[in-house]
């Protein structure tokens, strides 16, 4: 889109002619418009006064300019240890100062935006960036070794697989380099010492995704070791232009004069001079709407009939259909809409006529930036790191009960081949030995707490008592919820109509996008409250992925029926804070909310209680006090629940008389277990939310050491911006110590102490003051955990975070970051080199995830545990103590299918196999080689990821990610994929367990004579293939078991192959 355009011919001769050129007039994001029409070719510097500003900068100019020509050039981060975050600076600074270098050879455009801190930073002499870069092209020739010997020389370190910049990896004939010049890894395929492929590829999934045919291979140019000792300017070629924004806040730095040398653009006028004459632009900000949308149609409609175009610039597709559809029934004109691109800042250019509006600005909702070359690190990779097998690590096999891990070992059969087996050891040094083709019955013991379990004794009972009393535990409780379920849905309620336009107006005036799971829910919702049965709709999601958004909907739908709301929160605090959220959101529309809590004065209350017995209070927020008598509704139609387990049992057994005619929303944060998922469909509504919102922005978070100087740094600057910081100290008596300590740092900062052995009254007023900002920071132990919410905090310090699990790190970096700033959590540690391994992991894991909620699949881990005692009792909690928690989970699943079973409620889809499990038995080779893979977590990983494949859809999918990442597949893994073909054919047909061995092939029918198996179809038709085909086939009885006999079965795959004319 152009703007300006006579006031940007001037400045195109301008900037031929003049060495200092002016600019008046131009603002917000105009200038990276106007930016992006003069610059065509070479080097143009912009210099913004700060990293955020210039992040903004960058991510406009990525919209506005076609190709990679605009590289982001952050600071080093030198005080920052080891991390993700840290690999995504050294990766775009690497990168920028490549593109500078090469400007020599290419003479292309490149626009490299920064700001002082990152441009002041020196960088190694051009010759020592020179020697150390190396390009790698299709056709080279080089060897293994010798490509592995100069990566060595230039700081790269092996590893089994590259996850972060810095790292090869040898498998075979092929080598996977990430470099530092670009935010995903190489893999480079040899044939002999040529170079016959590169590619690139994933560092999360390892999976090419495309080919290319050369690249460079940049070392870490910020590295300790490497000296620096020249300036990035004195890089920079003489015809460079520099764009400077700003600049009054940065000429009295050094490199400043160092500027003065190339031609600058001032895109506004310094406060020294004044007396120049600029080149004058006519800009003025996009108005303010304030989510108004009668004022929005009314401002385009006169735009337009003005003659101005009117853009409208959004993100995401649906974005734009949102507004389409709000200003559609409006009767306003629609203007153009420009979406998959975005810009910082709206503005209006009269001189051309053209308004360029945001969908942010008009939704008042955060704009968060993406950052090219920024290094990705997914989930899967940490979950599989922690969820890997080692040796001596507890184990539990679902026949045998808890062992301990032993390893992959290679065993001989009677015929000298070599099979591989996992070991586990059980009490009184008994072994078993595992085949490959049974590790979906072994898993790792996970618990609560990090006891050791008890380890079983072989051929005992204990086990199997165990299974047994667990299960009929979960059926109790299962057929209870069932039956409560059912008397629910049968009684009547209120059947609210369908949404107004109100409701629209609400649900679009939400500062983030609605995720997936978020309008599912909301749809849900409104379903079941249209329905005339009563709602008891549970719904499950982590900090702030913005349940309570939910609730407000909910509550405002039943309000626009004029049915009174009443919300239930488990602390006083909570209960302010609620009301604050329900105030804030509902400000603009035709309804009374009210707060109950210790901290209202009995006058306040009684006139609470008359004028919501009298109907004039809409929504009534409040803890288990408004459940008593003395508050009457005048017409109750919604009760929502926050966080239902923490109440006592006297107000459960009031929810549960008043859900029966009320329709009811309950929130929690606790995650429910999978399995509970789809066995709780029976028993109550239930609704997930496991995505952030798309537009909140990822929390920063950092591993620091306990360093005076960067702690007042991190502190001033949140106090800069006008915030507040937590600081979590988890020992009640040395925060005395921490507070002088703290106080002598920041002399001036206002500190508020807290600890769960306070008086209740003293901590709540303590909290309630931070709250209303009268203190600076929050010094606390882990109180802060549950629940509280308050926007202006958005720093917080964890101090001494090795100790601390990872739910619990993930539930404190939820404290921050619940409004639309930059949020930061840093974690304070000793040095990373005396923390335990599994110290070590955690914070990283917690580190690597600072997008909200992805780490919430990491804590999943420990919070499943609590959320299944929660729902299932506490005494469930013992038993998942006892046998570790997905074993628990699989006996749950047993026991649900149990229970439908018995009692004719289907509980889960049913599948058309009548046996659990086909067991397989073979003498032929079939394994994953150790010249193929020789990292024995790996082929754990990929064993059990072919042992727990549900379709044979999905084998193929595997093999060709196993061909991607190590090569052509060897036979003895074919015989493996073929064995995984066979098991899920003998399930579909009936069979318990298949031998393959000399030849000869035995499949055994379902063993208990009483099956139901014998009077299916499957059974009659596998009967009647067997008589069709005698020469192949054999039936034969041995009591009590029949079975099918096929001779000259030479291979695995001819095995598969007959099998398959069974079907």
């Amino acid at each position: 889109m152009l703007i300006s355009s006579k006031a940007c011919g001037i400045l195109s001769c301008e900037i031929r002619d003049k060495n200092n050129i002016y600019c008046d007039g131009l603002f917000l994001s105009a200038k990276w418009f106007v930016l992006s029409q003069i610059c065509d070719k070479g080097i143009h510097v912009v210099l913004l006064p700060d990293k955020d500003t210039a992040e903004y900068c960058a991510a406009d100019l990525y919209s506005l300019v076609d190709g990679d020509h605009v590289f982001y050039l952050p600071d080093s981060g030198k005080n920052i240890e080891r991390s993700n975050y840290k690999s995504s600076l050294a990766v775009q600074r690497t990168s920028a100062i490549g593109s500078i270098m090469s400007q020599t050879t290419k003479n292309g455009l490149d626009i490299i935006v920064t700001y002082p801190d990152a441009i002041e930073e020196l960088i190694p002499a051009e010759h020592k960036i020179r020697e150390a870069l190396l390009t790698v092209s299709k056709g080279m020739v080089i060897s293994h070794d010798e490509l592995a010997g100069k990566l060595q020389s230039l700081g790269f370190t092996r590893s089994d697989f590259v996850s972060a910049p810095g790292q090869y990896a040898v498998r075979g004939s092929i080598i996977d380099i990430f470099s530092y010049s670009y935010s995903d890894p190489y893999r480079i395929s040899f044939f002999g010492d040529e170079i016959e492929k590169i590619n690139v590829f994933d560092a999360n999934t390892q999976l090419s995704k495309g080919e290319v045919e050369s690249f460079d291979i940049f070392p870490d140019i910020i590295a300790d070791d490497i000296s620096p000792d020249m300036s990035i300017i004195d890089l920079l070629p003489k015809g460079t232009i520099f764009w400077l924004d700003s600049s009054d806040m940065y000429c009295e730095r050094d490199f400043y004069a160092k500027i003065e040398n190339f031609k600058r653009v001032f895109l506004e006028m310094p406060i020294s001079l004044r007396d120049c004459a600029p080149v004058r632009f006519n800009i003025s900000p996009q108005p303010v709407f304030n989510k108004n949308f009668e004022l929005l149609s009314e401002d385009i409609k006169s735009k337009m009939e003005s003659g101005y175009k009117v853009l409208i610039y959004g993100e995401k597709e649906s974005q734009v259909d949102r507004i389409k559809s709000i200003l559609y029934r409006n009767g306003g004109i629609l203007p153009e809409f420009v979406s998959g691109k975005n810009i910082h800042k709206g503005f209006i250019d009269n001189d051309d006529k053209v308004c360029c509006y945001t969908d942010h600005e008009i939704f008042d909702r955060f704009h968060r930036v993406f950052l090219r070359r920024t290094v990705e690190k997914t989930e899967q990779l940490t979950l599989n790191d922690i969820s890997a097998f080692n040796i001596g690590d507890y184990v539990v096999h679902i026949d045998h009960g808890v062992g301990v891990f032993g390893g992959l070992v290679r065993m001989k059969d009677d015929k000298g081949r070599m099979h591989e087996v996992v070991k586990i050891m059980y009490k009184d040094n008994d072994v078993v030995f595992v085949s490959v083709h049974a590790l979906h019955k072994i898993s790792r013991y996970k618990s609560k707490d990090s006891l050791p379990p008890k380890v079983n004794k072989l051929g005992s009972k204990t086990w199997q008592t165990l299974k047994n009393s667990a299960k009929a535990k979960v059926k109790d409780i299962a057929k209870d919820l069932i039956n409560l379920y059912a008397k629910r849905k049968a009684s009547e309620g209120f059947a609210y109509s369908p949404d107004t336009y109100l409701q629209e107006e609400l649900e679009s005036s939400f500062m983030y996008e609605d995720t997936p799971d978020q309008e599912t829910a909301t749809q849900a919702i409104k379903r079941d409250m249209e329905d005339k049965s009563p709602m008891d709709r549970l719904v499950c999601g982590d900090v702030g992925f913005g349940k309570t958004e939910l609730a407000v909907r909910a509550a405002f739908k039943a309000v626009a029926d004029s049915k009174q709301v009443a919300v239930l929160v488990p602390t006083t605090i909570l209960a302010f804070q609620h009301y604050n959220t329900f105030v804030s959101r509902l400000k603009n529309f035709p309804c009374n909310i009210e707060y109950v809590s210790r901290m209202r004065t009995a006058k306040e209350i009684t006139d609470i209680r008359h004028r919501l017995e009298s109907g004039a209070i809409d929504i009534l927020v409040g803890t288990h006090k408004i459940l008593s008598n003395s508050f009457v509704f005048k017409d109750l139609g919604l009760l929502i629940i926050d966080e239902e387990q923490k109440f006592g049992v006297g107000a459960k057994e009031k929810l549960r008389q008043m859900k029966m005619s009320v329709d009811t929303l309950t929130l929690t944060a606790t995650p429910i277990p999978r399995t509970l998922q789809f066995s709780l469909l029976g028993a109550r509504d239930l609704s997930i939310i496991s995505t952030p919102p798309p537009n909140r922005i990822p929390i920063q978070t950092e591993i620091i050491l306990f360093d005076e100087e960067e702690i007042k740094n991190i502190i001033d600057y949140e106090l800069d911006r006008g915030g507040q910081v937590f600081f979590l100290h988890n020992k009640v008596n040395e925060l005395q110590g921490v507070y002088d300590i703290l106080h002598r740092i920041e002399p001036d900062m206002k500190i508020c102490v807290a600890h769960g052995q306070m008086e209740p009254k003293e901590l709540e007023e303590r909290m309630m003051s931070f709250i209303e900002g009268d203190y600076d920071m929050l010094l606390s132990t882990t109180i802060i955990e549950n629940g509280l919410d308050i926007p202006n905090a958005n720093t917080i310090i964890i101090n001494q975070a090795q100790n601390f699990g990872l739910s619990d790190l993930h539930q404190l970096r939820g404290r921050v970051g619940r409004s639309n700033k930059k949020a930061f959590c840093y974690l304070v540690v000793p040095p990373l080199a005396t923390l335990s391994d599994d110290s070590r992991k955690r914070l990283k894991a917690i580190e690597e995830f600072s997008d909200l909620g992805s780490g919430f699949n990491i804590a999943m881990q420990d919070l499943d545990i609590r959320g299944a005692g929660n729902l299932l009792g506490a005494e469930q909690s013992g038993y998942i103590a006892d046998m570790g928690y997905e074993t628990y989970q699989k006996i749950l699943s047993e026991a649900l299918d149990e229970l439908g079973v018995e009692s004719g409620i289907s509980t889960k889809s049913t599948t058309d196999s009548y046996v659990e499990d086909c067991n397989i038995e073979t003498d032929q080779v079939a394994l994953i080689p150790d010249g193929y893979i020789d990292i024995p977590a790996e082929k754990i990983r990929i064993y059990k990821e072919l042992d727990s494949v549900p379709k044979d859809s999905e084998l193929k999918v595997i093999a060709d990610r196993l061909t991607d990442r190590f090569g052509p597949i060897p036979e003895e893994l074919e015989r493996l994929f073929d064995i995984v073909r066979i098991r899920h054919l003998g399930e579909k047909l009936g069979l318990e367990k298949i031998i393959i061995k000399n030849g000869i092939m035995i499949a055994f029918f379902v063993t208990n004579p009483m099956s139901v198996y014998y009077k299916s179809k499957t059974f009659e038709s596998v009967l009647k293939k067997v008589s069709d085909m005698p020469g192949l086939f054999e039936l034969k009885q041995d009591s009590p078991k029949l079975k099918i006999i096929s001779r000259k079965i030479d291979s695995i795959s001819k095995a598969y192959e007959v099998l398959k004319k069974l079907l």
